[in-house]
């Protein structure tokens, strides 16, 4: 499954935007559930140099929607239609744990919730993301 989440992740890496940003390597996935290690970078922070909360919920959709076509075999790809996230504590430059598990999955829609863990494994960041299932070809 690594092989398979690693050359998930060289197309999102390779096709610009937030993949380049999180530098995410793989630690564990079983159906329904992904956990990643992953970093925020100096061009993630705000001026007081905590990370930006918009740089939070990118990671988690980056994560649940990663999450969303391995368990689909790449049949599926997310297009979002509600991103709710919850910002608990703040979070710094550094390297954080992200979890992604899969609440429901119909025909037509998808709900994931993400989650962001500090250093010290306490809750920083809650996502429960809402996605229309757009099928792929591949």
């Amino acid at each position: 499954m690594e092989k398979k989440f690693n050359e998930l992740l060289k197309f999102w890496q390779n096709n610009d935007g937030t993949g380049k940003l999180f530098n995410f390597k793989f630690l564990e996935y079983k159906k329904g559930y992904l956990k990643l290690e992953a970093e925020f970078g100096p061009l993630t922070l705000n001026p007081n140099k905590s990370v930006q909360g918009g740089q939070m919920t990118s990671m988690l959709d980056d994560a649940t929607s990663i999450l969303l076509v391995l368990d689909t075999e790449g049949e599926s790809y997310p297009n979002s239609t509600n991103l709710n996230s919850l910002h608990h504590r703040p979070l710094f430059q550094g390297k954080v744990t992200v979890i992604a598990e899969m609440i429901q999955i119909g025909k037509n829609m998808a709900t994931i919730k993400g989650e962001i863990y500090n250093l010290e494994n306490k809750l920083a960041t809650t996502l429960m993301h809402t996605v229309f299932l757009f099928k792929t070809k591949q």
